[in-house]
């Protein structure tokens, strides 16, 4: 028989699933975002340690792992669903954090560009290596 498995719930969505953190030997989501795998849906991270999950958003995407291996990236799941459900664009602010958008030549450092892509800015990272506003290197 295996390790035991802890479910952590976190909430609930709009559907009534159970949103939880599924804990083992390892916390399982948060290892499926590290290897690039699974994104961290920032809506879902308000009871978690969004940090942890960011940053490992981050690493992947930096490593190219999973789907970072794409060049340009992938569509997050919720902009595809939202642009072919409601008839906007992929791009609405409402996966954006904060709802607020970013110019490179507004950011002002490439420390702060990179820190704005981990909060899920990935609009950011224009060329899917994983670095946000290189221009500002």
């Amino acid at each position: 028989m295996g390790a035991p498995v802890t479910l952590l719930l976190q909430t609930e969505d709009r559907y009534g699933r159970i949103v939880a953190e599924v804990i083992g030997e390892i916390n399982f989501g948060l290892a499926l975002v590290e290897d690039g795998m699974a994104f961290a849906y920032r809506k879902s991270l308000g009871q978690c340690d969004a940090r942890e999950y960011l940053d490992a958003e981050f690493r992947a995407s930096r490593r190219r792992y999973g789907v970072w291996r794409v060049p340009g990236g992938i569509t997050r799941p919720w902009d595809f669903r939202r642009g072919r459900s409601a008839g906007r664009s992929a791009r609405s602010t409402e996966s954006i954090p904060g709802g607020r958008t970013y110019r490179c030549g507004e950011i002002g450092s490439f420390a702060r560009a990179q820190e704005l892509l981990r909060q899920g800015h990935t609009y950011l990272d224009g060329d899917g290596n994983g670095e946000a506003c290189e221009s500002l290197r």
